[in-house]
């Protein structure tokens, strides 16, 4: 936190926006459109497919990001506010900084705003931002064959682009065959068509468009690092060449309203109660302007995109431009939430933030009710987990050792599929809340049957409950089958509570499906540890924890590496190196040729997977592989670790800070 807290930073920051500065110059003498535009590209892009873009971390200081052809001229807005960061340092992030320089023109200007969280981290460097492309990374991860229509798991359906072609889809200015593109392009960024609305009519209320001449804004940071976008348009060596009214940025010129820096309906007014024509704007570029006005009124000087006039011209989006044109109050209401999920999504739950002007936990937030007051004894509860993990159960199939019957595995695999849909890359996910007991969750193809194992756990969670949860059960259920197979001792963190089972969590919880789309074995298991946050070591370690025979043929595998799950042992990397694998699954992509989703140890009943092997493929986890081989302590210990802070990872105390090791 900042000495003085934020507010000091805002109004530090509310003197910025009112002095303009002849490096470059503020529009209508003021620098919140910029501001706006700056905190919007920062946030804008997240994607929901994987959690990845948006504001924390501060990226568009870093290529990629700050080369996109979107981000034109935003060097200038971070040099406005280096001051600013100069005087707080380390304990203002260029996040936070970048987010409280948005909301403040937006509130200075009279705009809404339901709160702020701070707590934003700032990143080392752009690597992160590398999977959105373009670049070799995102064309591994998420291609994109026809630039300007790119599809999910992209968010952006233009490489380079926050959103889309503002020009129209594929540069066309047909707004009717835009309306898909802005709503797709949306969606995959978490927003719905009242969001949508809001956030473009709201932001587009303030400042304007820049593209004075034909010529381009000039060199951009990779051809000129120390002067990126000079500037071509007026007269070489005028004091405005270049800025101010010369000044080229996206290419579009003009203003939306006649009052860029008041907060208002008048965009939905003008968009919706004038007739407009379409022309080629000063930039070359397709615009939109007012038709059949006096050549005295002031509204001819405003302009749309074809992206806007797509909102007037779809029914479902017409019906929001209507009600905010007619209700200004639901217009606040909107543009306020839809700003704070915007800037805040890649937050995660509400408990990361800090500050005074945090607001209640938000529907993206995965808001979650407090866990009990008074806990269970835990030890009595995992001696009746041991106890339903070796008896027969009506309810569900268990894996047979020594012709008895053992839940172990399942309860294993439970906990694991439960905790790992957390996400670092947006703090997504975990197995707070256990979400997993319902659909979507539920249904995710390798859950198949987890309602079953659930219900072997049922006796216990009645016996204990209120004081224990299905989140607290399902995690301890895990340590208990691990420990149990002679793992090592773990400490059980308790004290998560259960989600309700309301659609909102629902919505909530579909983002976190499994990214299916990467086919090749390798790359699928790299992006799946990067998006969960592990390490090499982390990644090989999880690998080897126990797996059910019956959940692998549930979910549509011949069997097993192992017949005796019980144990625990580092014989799953002896088994990879040691053993010839032949395909027996179908076919999948991997690199120019395909490989078999299964393979089958050569003469005998023992089966692993594609992403089993990529950990013998990939050299750098063959490598941990090879160590695990060769030390079982050091696996067991490696699992325990990777275990723990799995299961933990979602149970934040700030930006930083988890309430389990304190």
């Amino acid at each position: 936190m900042p000495p003085g807290g934020y507010d000091a930073v805002k109004k530090d920051i509310a003197k910025l926006l009112v002095q303009s500065q002849d490096f470059w110059p503020a529009d209508f003498g003021h620098y919140g459109g910029l501001m706006i535009r700056l905190a919007w590209h920062s946030a804008g892009g997240y994607r929901s497919s994987d959690g990845r873009g948006g504001m924390d971390g501060a990226r568009i200081r870093f290529f990629p990001e700050f080369g996109w052809p979107d981000n034109t001229n935003l060097d200038k807005a971070l040099r406005l506010l280096e001051p600013i960061k100069e005087k707080y340092g380390p304990s203002l992030s260029w996040g936070d900084l970048i987010a409280l320089a948005g909301l403040e023109s937006i509130t200075s200007m009279g705009g809404p705003s339901i709160g702020f969280c701070g707590g934003r981290i700032d990143a080392a460097d752009g690597t992160a931002s590398l999977p959105l492309g373009p670049s070799q990374e995102q064309d591994a991860i998420a291609p994109c064959p026809v630039d300007g229509e790119c599809e999910f798991p992209l968010g952006q359906s233009v490489l380079g682009l926050i959103y889309v072609n503002p020009a129209g889809f594929r540069g066309i200015p047909d707004p009717n065959a835009t309306v898909a593109d802005v709503r797709s392009t949306f969606q995959r960024m978490g927003m719905d068509d009242i969001e949508t609305v809001a956030l473009i009519g709201g932001g587009h209320k303030f400042g304007k468009m820049h593209g004075a001449c034909l010529t381009g804004p000039g060199p951009g940071p990779l051809e000129d690092p120390s002067n990126p976008y000079p500037g071509t348009c007026g007269t070489p060596g005028s004091s405005d060449f270049g800025k101010g009214i010369n000044t080229f940025t996206s290419g579009f010129e003009g203003p939306w309203t006649t009052t860029p820096t008041e907060w208002s309906n008048a965009y939905f007014a003008n968009l919706l109660d004038l007739e407009w024509e379409l022309i080629t704007g000063p930039g070359g570029n397709p615009e939109w302007r007012p038709l059949g006005l006096d050549p005295s009124d002031p509204e001819n000087g405003i302009r749309m995109l074809t992206t806007d006039i797509a909102l007037r011209v779809d029914p479902a989006y017409r019906k929001y431009c209507e009600l905010f044109k007619r209700n200004q109050t639901a217009l606040d209401y909107w543009f306020a939430r839809t700003w704070y999920k915007l800037q805040t999504r890649d937050m995660g739950p509400a408990t990361r933030c800090i500050g005074p002007e945090v607001p209640p936990p938000q529907p993206f937030q995965r808001p979650l009710p407090p866990p009990p007051s008074e806990l269970p004894n835990f030890a009595k509860v995992s001696k009746a987990i041991k106890t339903v993990m070796l008896k027969t159960s009506k309810d569900a199939k268990a894996d047979v050792v020594s012709s008895k019957p053992y839940f172990g595995a399942l309860f294993v695999h439970l906990a694991y599929q439960c905790a790992s849909t957390f996400r670092a890359t947006d703090y997504q996910g975990g197995c707070n809340g256990a979400t997993i007991r319902f659909r979507p969750e539920r249904g995710f193809p390798l859950n198949k049957g987890v309602k079953s194992v659930l219900k072997v756990l049922r006796p216990v969670y009645r016996k204990f409950s209120p004081s224990l949860t299905w989140a607290d059960l399902i995690v301890l259920a895990g340590y208990v089958a691990l420990e149990d197979a002679g793992g090592d001792d773990m400490k059980f963190c308790p004290g998560r509570s259960d989600a309700p089972n309301t659609p909102q969590m629902r919505r909530a919880t579909r983002v976190l499906a499994p990214r299916d789309y990467i086919k090749d074995p390798i790359l699928s298991v790299r992006d799946n540890a990067q998006v969960m946050g592990l390490s090499d070591v982390e990644t090989v370690a999880l690998a080897g924890r126990l797996r059910s025979p019956t959940q692998q043929k549930r979910v549509g595998f011949s069997g097993s590496y192992n017949a005796d799950p019980s144990i625990l042992s580092n014989d799953f990397y002896r088994l990879l190196l040691s053993e010839t694998w032949v395909p027996v699954g179908g076919a999948v992509p991997f690199g120019n040729i395909t490989v078999s989703t299964e393979f089958q140890a050569e003469g005998k009943d023992i089966f692993v997977t594609a992403s089993d092997l990529a950990l013998i493929w990939d050299r750098s986890y063959r490598a941990v592989v090879v160590d695990f081989v060769s030390n079982e302590d050091y696996f067991k210990s490696s699992l325990a670790e990777a275990w723990v802070k799995l299961m933990n990872a979602d149970r934040f105390n700030g930006p930083i800070g988890n309430v389990c090791h304190p």
